[in-house]
């Protein structure tokens, strides 16, 4: 009993040190990310989920998550960390947020397998829908992340499955409502079991006020239950299947994170960064100079 006890201890104090070390250094959880930059590294070509408002697309001009320049491998990446570390010395976090699902495919996973190698001293962060999370969390903690992020639009499946038409899940397709269950099950499991590892996790939302917003209490009370330290409540880019959604009103996102506030910290100073940022958030942005060379150019993205 003893020991249980003196191990859970153990395990509160390093993630207390860890969320610390963020508050420091990652322009996402400082309460001062004014002088703190980041690169997203755009390595995660496909995804596994049909969401109803993301349009992923290659161009210079959006900005908005999904959105990037041109997709790389994980061996440019270290040739873009490089350059832009020179460009941006306050460079602190390396980051994979897409295009695709940093899960769907194993570019995420070997990119930070590189990146611990060359650049140690950057912290290391990466998003992800959930999907295959339960499954892959031992090699998200193996891949020596500090933090991760987990976008959960709901928990209730038949709210879910208005925001996501489809995943596609160990080659198969699974269409709204079953699809939402399957999805739902597999984030809330992963979200624990990194959790558990010591691991920051952050929980994002998009906010749909007609879909989800009554529903932002539940999502915040159940991922904070699991472990989660920090939520960040998005509004709606009206785009895609939802372009006619009206977008949040302030007094509906302040709602929203005042409801959420009652269970877990809420971050308040998203940029809804694109997947190839650079820069320090609303300050400076580097990403045309840093993405300028020729590197192989994935036109499409895929499903699966």
């Amino acid at each position: 009993m003893a020991k249980t006890v003196e191990k859970g201890i153990l395990h509160q104090m390093f993630m207390s040190e860890n969320l610390e070390k963020l508050r420091n250094n990652h322009p996402c959880f400082a309460s001062k990310p004014g002088n703190l930059g980041r690169i997203h590294l755009p390595v995660s070509p496909a995804c596994n989920l049909g969401c109803r408002f993301c349009s992923r697309v290659l161009n210079d001009t959006e900005h908005r998550p999904g959105v990037t320049s041109k997709v790389i491998t994980p061996e440019d990446s270290i040739v873009i960390l490089r350059k832009a570390l020179k460009i941006c010395p306050e460079i602190k976090v390396a980051g994979i947020a897409g295009p695709g699902d940093t899960l769907a495919t194993d570019t995420a996973i070997e990119t930070f397998r590189l990146v611990n190698k060359e650049f140690p001293q950057l912290l290391k962060c990466m998003s992800t829908n959930g999907l295959l999370l339960d499954e892959k969390a031992d090699k998200v903690i193996e891949a020596k992340i500090d933090s991760l992020t987990v976008t959960v639009n709901a928990i209730d499946p038949e709210i879910e499955a208005k925001l996501n038409k489809f995943i596609i899940y160990h080659g198969k397709k699974y269409d709204a409502l079953e699809g939402a269950k399957i999805l739902i099950e597999n984030q809330l499991n992963g979200i624990r079991k990194v959790a558990e590892s010591g691991i920051t996790v952050k929980v994002n939302t998009v906010l749909v006020p007609r879909i989800n917003g009554s529903h932002i209490e539940t999502i915040a009370k159940t991922v904070s239950s699991l472990g989660a330290s920090i939520y960040n409540i998005i509004p709606l880019i009206p785009t895609y299947e939802l372009k006619d959604e009206k977008a949040p009103f302030c007094f509906q996102i302040e709602e929203a994170r005042k409801s959420a506030e009652k269970y877990i910290d809420v971050f308040r100073h998203c940029n809804r960064c694109r997947a190839d940022a650079v820069g320090v958030p609303g300050v400076s942005e580097f990403s045309k100079e840093v993405y300028s060379e020729d590197f192989a150019i994935t036109e499409t993205f895929s499903h699966g």
